[in-house]
């Protein structure tokens, strides 16, 4: 049986750290009205799922001579992401149909849930998820090639968009757009990030990868904050609402860590692009430069996974 490398735990540690504070801010923000289970099974299926798209996109980043080593070496990570994201959607479902049985979930029988997910527009977002992430968890195990990872990538964002397109802004058709446009976007730039650095293993690999991930980012901003403000003006109906509600707080605190997480990219944008790109910098710290970005990245899923379920 092989071990895993002590940087391998390293990551895992922090990114479990990262999802706990993420967790434990959100239940703060959003006491008493706190919906805890909905809250923890929706962010590990949301960071599970944007680790998944992640590391489908990201052989796109390499030039075309590359990219069946980087999809070979993204394979591994993604059979263990999709693992867990097809278990954290399974659980969402439960949960989600116990919530709505007003049943505790230890007594939830079977027909209640399949009532449920074939009944209720949420119910069947969470089934599309679900089928989502056990068809993409049979494709990373028999076939691994760059192809593959663009089908990948798009049963991915069909994944993870359907709660999105069935959550509480599908009524308003504009607010519906934005928030899903928000959401592909956050996914692409997290994902690809993370992917990065479970992936990219040499010097040279940064020099090629990090300027059209740099590239990319900058637009998938430019949406994460049109769809952002689009959807906070459609669900706020006041100002006052960011510090009396506990959607607002959410909403509010969400804003500051995203606003922490651009003043970091774009300092490393001109600081750490340029060295990598020029070869100054090895591997390990282009790797541990990316992990203050992803925690922070991680944080605000979980708060956005909150808000979800607050909403």
């Amino acid at each position: 049986m092989v071990e895993p490398a002590p940087a391998d735990v390293r990551r895992m540690l922090g990114g479990t750290a990262a999802l706990v504070v993420g967790l434990l801010l959100a239940w703060a923000l959003t006491y008493p009205q706190v919906a805890f289970g909905a809250t923890v099974t929706r962010a590990a299926a949301d960071v599970a799922a944007v680790v998944v798209l992640g590391l489908a996109l990201v052989p796109m980043l390499d030039v075309p001579r590359y990219r069946d080593e980087l999809a070979t070496r993204s394979a591994a990570a993604m059979t263990v992401a999709a693992a867990l994201w097809l278990v954290a959607e399974v659980a969402r479902l439960f949960t989600a149909a116990a919530a709505t049985a007003a049943v505790p979930l230890s007594t939830l029988g079977v027909r209640t849930t399949v009532e449920y997910a074939i009944s209720t527009v949420a119910g069947r977002a969470d089934l599309i998820s679900v089928l989502a992430a056990a068809l993409v968890g049979a494709l990373t195990i028999w076939w691994r090639t760059p192809p593959a990872g663009v089908a990948v990538a798009g049963i991915a964002a069909i994944g993870t968009t359907a709660r999105t397109l069935a959550g509480h802004l599908s009524e308003n058709a504009f607010g519906g757009i934005a928030v899903t446009l928000h959401a592909l976007a956050a996914a692409v730039w997290c994902g690809l990030l993370a992917a990065l650095v479970l992936t990219v293993g040499h010097r040279g690999q940064w020099a090629r990868v990090l300027p059209r991930f740099s590239a990319l980012s900058l637009w998938c901003v430019v949406v994460l904050l049109v769809g952002g403000i689009g959807s906070a003006v459609v669900t706020l109906d006041a100002p006052t609402q960011l510090w009396s509600t506990g959607y607002g707080r959410l909403v509010l605190a969400k804003v500051l860590f995203t606003a922490a997480l651009l003043g970091l990219a774009w300092h490393n944008r001109t600081d750490w692009l340029p060295s990598a790109r020029g070869h100054r910098v090895t591997a390990a710290t282009s790797s541990r430069r990316s992990y203050t970005e992803l925690a922070l990245m991680t944080v605000a899923l979980t708060l956005a996974a909150a808000l979800a379920v607050t909403g």
